[in-house]
């Protein structure tokens, strides 16, 4: 089984490998050949940073987007976007200004804007992730969360899990064969690695 870990240097690459190794994946491949990623058993998209500049690099490679779209959306290959990653899934993002996003499950990326004002920004550190509903691969725990901007989702049945920071935030998405986390499976040890190990063995 190959697993396509796209590489278009907006990720935490190698963290996100290792941790896909340790949960037992055999073949990742980090990757910016849109071929490979249309040939691959799951895709994996990693994020770090500003939505617009992930949103920008990821367009920027020759056919990615389309590949993408070929592999998930036309065949149903199981897809997990991680932290940014999850945030591309939706119409767009608000930081830096509004820019499109891949418009795969509905929705905006605001900033963060806790009601309690003595709530800091960014939400960093370990939280708890709550179920909303039965969710595919998501179990209630405990993960490492890092972001200052959260994804507003238009339907509430795509919402597989909320945490809470000053006020309830989505920390995971899912439709059909699409995963994503807002959380870090990759830093969130053992939480982390048995949620990569069921997106391994997923058979939507």
């Amino acid at each position: 089984m190959t697993i396509a870990l796209i590489d278009y240097g907006a990720g935490n690459l190698h963290s996100v490998h290792n941790a896909l190794r340790k949960a037992g994946a055999d073949n990742v491949v980090i990757t910016a050949d849109a071929d490979l990623v249309r040939r691959a058993d799951r895709i994996v998209l990693p994020g770090v940073g500003a939505f617009r500049a992930c949103r920008d690099a990821l367009v920027a490679i020759p056919g990615m987007v389309d590949a993408m779209n070929e592999a998930v959306n036309g065949r149903g290959i199981p897809f997990l976007g991680v932290c940014v990653g999850m945030q591309l899934l939706a119409d767009a993002g608000e930081e830096f200004g509004r820019h499109e996003g891949l418009g795969w499950i509905p929705g905006t990326v605001r900033l963060v804007e806790p009601a309690d004002p003595t709530v800091k920004v960014p939400h960093m550190g370990w939280n708890d992730v709550v179920l909303n509903g039965a969710p595919p691969l998501i179990e209630a725990g405990e993960a490492y969360f890092l972001h200052s901007y959260h994804y507003e989702a238009t339907d509430p049945a795509h919402i597989a899990a909320v945490t809470d920071h000053g006020g309830p935030l989505v920390a995971a998405v899912a439709r059909d064969t699409i995963i994503g986390c807002q959380f870090h499976p990759e830093k969130s040890q053992r939480y982390g690695l048995s949620f990569l190990s069921r997106f391994l063995g997923w058979k939507p």
